[in-house]
């Protein structure tokens, strides 16, 4: 075997082909030798010529290096290499050993460019963004939303009657939080079917459609059993910690074609998405999502308590929500039929960051405060309050501190967090 066999830089990747972008940092080798070590262990080759592989199936099956900008590699792989709609298979290559050789000191998965064959192999969100809105009844304007806190702790009757209050104030969705499933002092069922009839009764009375976000996250069969649950007893949206219940467990989710939103929370994504050197980008965190089939996916925030840079939420929010997207910066992607999806901004959001969020992530987000509601002087119900007023402000371009002047709530809430200009 050649030592460059996976290197080609005049090679022009092909529609059908998947595209991965990396960032390489090499351990006492070339950036060229340490690309060729990835491209060959994910997908054909070895540490040494095996019986069988020639230049032939290398020249049809091999990965392709076909671009080195410093230290950014793109690798073009042949779609034969995979199995179509089956994303677990499809990650064991192109981020799987790689991840553990010794040519990297770093290595880090930026992006991932899906052809439409494979694309099509999957089912995508079932409702989107229009579907969600159809449900709520919100045309064209953000959602707006409350985590129950503490997270954990409440029985199923405090957590209902939170949920009925925030629900009360104006808020369009009430979520359980990433960690709540079925602890002893607070049973997923119990807590479910008083929260529903809370959810029935506020609708009643104010004539608004809510969302009530329940957390299904567990063994893959008893996460199907509680979402059918939910479906079962007047719910409509289920909720999975997608990184810590793995892609397989989602896929299967997804494809029970439940009537349900699906909102996807990222837990867990820090282990590998934080350090800019190594790992996985949330972006392609953001792209799985989407193409497997989330409704609504957690992405940051960009005015929090998370972290993450408004220049890598924004181009998140992007890839999520748009059809073609061709500037990002990273690679392009043609979503075809793969609906679009909602960004879930929250972390630390309050009455007086909304206004600025909106600003910068557009109509198409759900913002969702905590402690930024639970917390608020007057309690859970003001503190909804306080986030409609800056809704409502934000919609008709009125300055937070001069619409606080009328809305005492909200000028509560200025007064405790502050806000942002």
């Amino acid at each position: 075997m050649k030592p460059l066999d996976f290197l080609n830089l005049k090679y022009k990747p092909k529609e059908s082909d998947l595209v991965c972008l990396f960032r390489v940092e090499p351990n006492k080798v070339s950036v060229k030798e340490a690309a060729n070590n990835l491209a060959l262990e994910s997908s054909i080759g070895s540490w040494d010529r095996v019986e069988g592989l020639n230049e032939k199936l290398i020249n049809r099956l091999g990965a392709k290096v076909y671009s080195i900008n410093k230290n950014l590699v793109k690798i073009a792989y042949p779609i034969e290499l995979f199995e179509l709609g089956n994303m677990p298979s499809i990650l064991s290559g192109i981020a799987g050993n790689i991840f553990g050789m010794k040519v990297v000191k770093n290595l880090r998965l930026e992006d991932i460019e899906f052809p439409k064959k494979l694309i099509d192999s999957f089912k995508g969100p079932k409702l989107g963004i229009d579907g969600v809105r159809k449900i709520i009844r919100v045309k064209d304007r953000p959602l707006i939303g409350t985590i129950v806190k503490p997270k954990v702790g409440f029985s199923p009757d405090k957590h209902a009657e939170y949920a009925y209050r925030a629900w009360s104030g104006g808020l369009d969705l009430v979520k359980s939080d990433e960690n709540l499933t079925n602890q002893d002092f607070n049973k997923f069922k119990e807590r479910f079917k008083k929260t529903i009839k809370k959810m029935d009764k506020v609708e009643k009375e104010t004539g608004d459609r809510k969302i009530y976000v329940e957390n299904v996250t567990a063994e893959t069969k008893e996460m199907i059993k509680r979402a059918r649950f939910i479906q079962d007893n007047g719910g409509n949206c289920a909720m999975i910690d997608v990184v810590v219940s793995g892609w397989s467990a989602f896929q299967t989710l997804r494809n029970e074609n439940l009537d349900l939103i699906l909102h996807i929370h990222r837990a867990g994504h820090g282990m590998f998405t934080e350090n800019p050197k190594h790992g996985m980008s949330m972006l392609t965190v953001a792209k799985i999502v989407r193409l497997i089939g989330g409704d609504e996916l957690h992405i940051g925030a960009v005015f929090g308590k998370m972290k993450g840079e408004e220049k890598e939420v924004k181009i998140i929010e992007k890839e999520i929500e748009k059809n073609i997207i061709s500037s990002n910066g990273v690679l392009k992607q043609d979503w075809f039929n793969i609906k679009p999806m909602f960004s879930v901004c929250s972390g630390g959001i309050h009455p007086g960051t909304l206004k600025k969020l909106i600003e910068s992530m557009g109509k198409d987000i759900i913002a969702q405060a905590g402690a930024g509601v639970s917390a608020h002087p007057l309690g859970v119900n003001a503190g909804a309050r306080a986030m409609k007023q800056a809704l409502n402000a934000s919609l008709e371009g009125i300055d937070l501190k001069e619409y606080a002047k009328d809305h005492v709530e909200l000028k509560m809430a200025i007064d405790k967090w502050g806000y942002l200009k």
